[in-house]
């Protein structure tokens, strides 16, 4: 069935458009898990135009609230006139800002799972009096459609990439097809619109005007939004004048996940890089070939346990090749880090030699997780266990001791005083390009995590995310 409704997007949408993404999957035994995995098809490296682009008015700092679901982070964007709210996934692995999108209706096909659990807004177009379709010569227009060939959008239109560069053309941006790794295809028009944005003071709103972002009408397997963060010229750091400062978030544990009462602190410009803490630790921000517009950083070494010897990892961890494979892409798109063959089995094996628990191998199949473990659970209540930590080494001697919660998680609540977890690490995909693994947002939470773009590092600082949330007032009474 999956592979007729692409079937049926190829053919609705014939002139489509590739784009290098992280996905999210659905396990079919109903666990949802984010996987990565790319497609076979060739992809055009994509085009840095930071330099190039005239910003709209830029702000000085931002504040938003992320709320925590089951499968990543929503940040709210007020758009149009008057604004309406759309809640939308913050995504660091893709560019593309887009909202679900429609006067009567929006599709997403093969979304059963989501329809059930998320409730929300779609944008209309017609409610908005500052709305109007990008032109066949905005720049953005020409980063979607990068592509010269005969069956490119643009160049059906009318309009070839050749005269798109010399800004000759004066249709409409033509639709476009915009695919993300695991499968997932949204299909829409680019627009531009007004987006509110909040200041680090209460209260205070800026407008950005003629914002790009992507009105969707159809999906498949993408049911909600997205707020690209890369650092290609459609993403909303980009276009909010943020590449040369940067940003910072602090995720809420998964305990929170569908908490209306609770947000994680988005935050970004200045106030993001002075605010980080004295203890912080930097790692550069390693800048792929292949892939510039997104995040990557080097990982060196695993520590299990309370050991001093450490693991060393595989060297695409923290270099690329010749044709700019490699390194680790650090991505809130993709819910649990990924750790490439056949060191990820290697560190399944020195979990298995630490810990003395019994194994729940039913869960294991049932989940498609690899190590879940039975943990007494005295009472039927949850109880401090003895999972050997995990640590993170990577470049410039940073060393990142992940919280407990961050890698072994109950699958249910406890019963008969006995409670399952799970690592919540996967095996990499194996693909002939990309990152040689990832980073992901579950790994990231109750850090710190700043995105220090001017500098070229990304820096770590373990912290209580909700004791932040608190300190920033975003909690609900």
């Amino acid at each position: 069935m999956a592979i007729l409704i692409l079937l049926f997007f190829l053919v609705v949408n014939p002139l489509f458009h590739l784009h290098f993404s992280l996905a999210r999957d659905s396990n079919p035994n109903g666990v949802l898990v984010l996987g990565l995995s790319q497609s076979s098809a060739s992809l055009p490296i994509p085009k840095d135009h930071k330099t190039s682009l005239n910003r709209p008015t830029e702000v000085l700092d931002m504040v938003e609230q992320l709320r925590e679901v089951r499968d990543g982070y929503l940040i709210p964007l007020n758009i149009g006139t008057p604004p309406q709210a759309i809640q939308v996934y913050m995504d660091t692995g893709s560019d593309l800002t887009w909202v679900p999108c429609g006067n009567l209706s929006f599709e997403c096909m093969d979304c059963d799972d989501y329809r059930n659990s998320y409730k929300l807004a779609i944008f209309s177009p017609s409610q908005s009096s500052s709305l109007y379709r990008d032109s066949c010569a905005s720049p953005f227009c020409v980063d979607i459609h990068s592509s010269e060939n005969s069956l490119d959008p643009c160049t059906v239109a009318g309009c070839s990439l050749s005269t798109l560069l010399k800004s000759a053309c004066s249709r409409p941006c033509p639709s476009f097809a915009y695919t993300y790794g695991a499968g997932g295809v949204v299909t829409g028009t680019l627009t531009r619109d007004t987006l509110r944005v909040h200041g680090n003071s209460s209260g205070v709103t800026r407008e950005i005007p003629k914002f790009s972002f992507g009105c969707v009408g159809s999906t498949y397997r993408e049911p909600i939004g997205i707020a690209g963060f890369g650092r290609g010229a459609l993403s909303l750091p980009s276009q909010l004048g943020f590449l040369q400062k940067g940003f910072s978030h602090c995720f809420l544990a998964f305990k929170y996940a569908n908490n209306p009462n609770i947000s994680s602190p988005l935050v970004l410009g200045n106030y993001a890089l002075s605010s980080s803490k004295d203890s912080m630790q930097f790692t550069p921000m390693l800048k792929s070939p292949m892939f510039p517009n997104y995040y990557y950083i080097g990982l060196q070494a695993i520590t299990v346990g309370n050991s001093s010897t450490r693991t060393e990892v595989p060297s695409s961890l923290s270099e690329f090749d010749s044709l700019g494979n490699g390194g680790m892409l650090i991505d809130s798109g993709t819910t649990y880090t990924h750790l490439p063959e056949p060191f990820y089995s290697q560190l399944l094996s020195l979990l298995q030699g630490v810990i003395s628990y019994p194994r729940a191998n039913e869960v294991e199949t049932r989940t498609g997780f690899d190590l879940c473990y039975k943990v007494p659970s005295p009472n039927n209540t949850f109880t401090d266990d003895h999972f050997p930590p995990i640590t993170f080494h990577f470049l410039n001697n940073v060393t990142l001791v992940l919280p407990q919660e961050n890698h072994f998680y109950a699958m249910s609540a406890p019963a008969n005083s006995t409670v399952v977890k799970c690592l919540l690490f996967q095996s990499m995909d194996e693909g002939e390009y990309g990152p040689a693994g990832v980073f992901g947002s579950f790994q990231q939470q109750n850090l710190q995590v700043v995105y220090d773009l001017e500098k070229e590092r990304i820096g770590f600082q373990p912290m209580d995310c909700a004791s932040a949330a608190a300190s920033q007032g975003l909690h609900k009474k």
